[in-house]
Parts: structure tokens; sequence; C-alpha cells
């Protein structure tokens, strides 16, 4: 598979595979992202997504494969190696993930608290910068996630993976369960932080419409393979018989 940038990749999956007993889950992923580009990681229920999402962050080893990441093998590395790598990340969860127990402003400052040593004026200006970037008022500070819409949980905690001006910011289903303006809206997130902070996004969606409005480039997958990588215009042109029929459920009502 060939990336869409002329920038050099800083994810590369080679050759991946990887079974849970006799469940084949990933059969051969080759993989690349360019730098600073955003690239949709589309497929159905059950296709292998979060799988490679997990081996991205080295949270599983494959059976066979490379995953390199800003030039580094992840798959021979030890705990602390791998440590040192997930700091290059930021994650947004599907439901955001924020602790009950925490307002907004704890929320976000959370992974500034735990990694870095920072006096509590760097650590307020940092988080208020973010909650800025997010379109997020003042007055949210003090909320906790329970006095929270979904759109506003979903700005707070990419706020919160971003804190730490990660390169790479990965993205479960981010818009599951959300109203079209609401994803719209957190589609506006998305290239923001990339606008803004030139971050590569990997975002692991079923949602057609959100990966074209917000991919430089998709990766359909499919029982464990990428049937087709490009530019949303050249998987929407592709003529495998997988993804017509997927485009279709979306493309077929739509156009």
């Amino acid at each position: 598979m060939v990336a869409t940038s002329s920038s050099p990749p800083i994810i590369e999956i080679v050759d991946l595979q990887k079974s849970f007993g006799e469940n084949k889950v990933l059969t051969g992923i080759t993989l690349s992202i360019p730098a600073g580009d955003t690239c949709v990681i589309l497929g159905g229920s059950g296709s292998g997504k979060t799988v490679l999402m997990k081996h991205m962050i080295g949270l599983l080893k494959p059976d066979q494969g490379q995953v390199i990441v800003d030039g580094e093998d992840l798959v021979p590395m030890g705990a602390e190696d791998l440590e040192r790598v997930r700091h290059k990340f930021g994650m947004v969860f599907q439901a955001a993930a924020l602790f009950d127990s925490m307002n907004v402003y704890d929320n976000v400052a959370f992974p500034l608290r735990e990694h870095r040593g920072m006096s509590d004026e760097e650590i307020r200006t940092l988080v208020r910068s973010k909650l800025d970037l997010m379109g997020l008022p003042r007055s949210a500070e003090e909320k906790f996630p329970a006095d929270l819409s979904g759109g506003m949980r979903k700005r707070v905690g990419l706020a919160r993976a971003i804190v730490m001006n990660p390169k790479i910011v990965l993205y479960d289903e981010p818009t599951t369960g959300l109203d079209p303006i609401t994803t719209d809206y957190v589609d506006e997130m998305i290239l923001a932080a990339q606008r803004e902070l030139g971050i590569t996004s990997v975002v692991i969606s079923h949602d057609i419409s959100s990966a074209f409005n917000i991919a430089d480039q998709i990766a359909f997958l499919s029982k464990g393979v990428i049937l087709e990588q490009g530019t949303p215009e050249q998987v929407r042109a592709s003529r495998h018989p997988a993804v017509e029929v997927f485009m279709q459920t979306w493309f077929g009502k739509n156009d």
C-alpha cells in the first residue's frame, strides 16, 4: 500500500498477522500513514479495526510482522521502551472515558500531573490552551462529566488526549451514538487538532460520512485484510465487491 501524502510515514505496518487461538483476526496488514495526515481505518464490526489499533500502540504483540512508529519497531520492545513510545500518542475513547469523580479541568490536567514535573501555573496554561482549542468556555472547567452533553464529553476527551502535545492521536469510533450535528462538530474538532497542532490522526470508524469529511486517506479493512487504501475519492471508486457494498450503504441513499 502506498501513502497518499508526500510526508514521510510516521506509522508503518508491515505484514501484520494476529490470531487468537484458531480465530485469525489480522491476516497480513500492510499500511503506511504519513506524518500530519488523517487516516481513517474504515470497516464493519468484527473486521479487526480495534485489534489493529491496539498493535499501533503496543498493547498487543503480533504473531508476525512489524509495527514501526516514528522509525522504531514496537514488536521487539520491552515494557520501558514501549512506555516511552506511548507518550507519543494521545487516545480518544469511544465514550470519552473521563474520570467521573474529577471535573473538566482536573480530567484534562491529569496526564500532566502524572507524567510531567510542571508547576500549577504551567499546567493551567496548557490545560486552558487545549480547552480553548476545543471551544470549551471557562465555565466548563468546574463541571463534572455527568453534567456534560455527549458532544462536550468528546471535546473534553480530545483536550485531554492532546494536552501533552502528542505526535499521534488515535480515535476509537469517535462519532458512534452521536446525532448528525454533533458528529459534524466532532469531525471539525479532529480537523482542528490536525490543523493547529500538526497531529497525525488515526480514526477507527464504521461511519462513512464522517470518514469522507475528515480523511486524507482511508484504509478499508474487512476480515483482517485491507481491501482498499487511498484518498476518499479512490476508495469510493473501488471496484472491489465488498468495498462497493459497504459504500452503497451510504452513497446509494445519499446520491
